[in-house]
């Protein structure tokens, strides 16, 4: 086994590869404690948010297209990118929540915060959990394709067995495990 400091690392230099409005793809260089240097292709992106997000009767998911991997349907909860500098994520939350669903919620809880893969991709995801709904609605201003889904809280092993998004089924499970605040 190795030891721990055997694993320390230095960034020694790097190379833009694409510089996206969404992603930016890096090769790195890293030196370990061993003097032994390694390059990796890193996605570099401003990290995300999501949003369990219920009204007392049924949770508010989100059927959209996504075309990174070729599904027209894919159900999920309402979440965005962190694409305001400065922004911290529990307003990018509620800014997320009222572009994708047209509410706000008086009711907020954080989830989790976690990094979706660890291996090629510097993404942090906040989780939160929202209730106590009020009609809101902002214009993203982007082409988003969304349809709102109703599903009942009472039902969260079904959602389960509809969705394969990372973020979804960790927030899902949460639900499960732990309850949804404001019932």
């Amino acid at each position: 086994m190795t030891e721990a400091r055997d694993r320390q690392f230095e960034r020694t230099g790097g190379t833009v590869l694409h510089d996206g409005r969404i992603v930016h793809l890096v090769e790195d260089t890293f030196r370990f404690a061993d003097g032994k240097e390694v390059k990796r292709e890193i996605i570099r992106t401003s990290g995300s948010v999501g949003i369990l997000v219920h009204d007392g009767t049924d949770l508010l998911l989100t059927r959209q297209p996504r075309e990174a991997i070729g599904q027209p349907d894919s159900l999920e909860i309402p979440a965005g990118r962190l694409d305001k500098p400065g922004e911290p994520p529990i307003e990018c939350g509620k800014r997320e929540l009222t572009e994708e669903i047209g509410f706000a919620a008086s009711g907020w809880q954080p989830i989790l915060t976690f990094q979706p893969s660890v291996g090629i991709l510097d993404e942090t995801c906040h989780l939160f959990c929202a209730w106590d709904l009020e009609p809101e609605w902002n214009d993203s201003g982007e082409d988003e394709r969304i349809e709102i889904v109703r599903w009942p809280v009472d039902d969260l092993d079904g959602a389960l067995e509809r969705v394969s998004d990372g973020k979804t089924v960790i927030a899902l499970l949460w639900a499960k495990a732990n309850g949804l605040p404001g019932l």
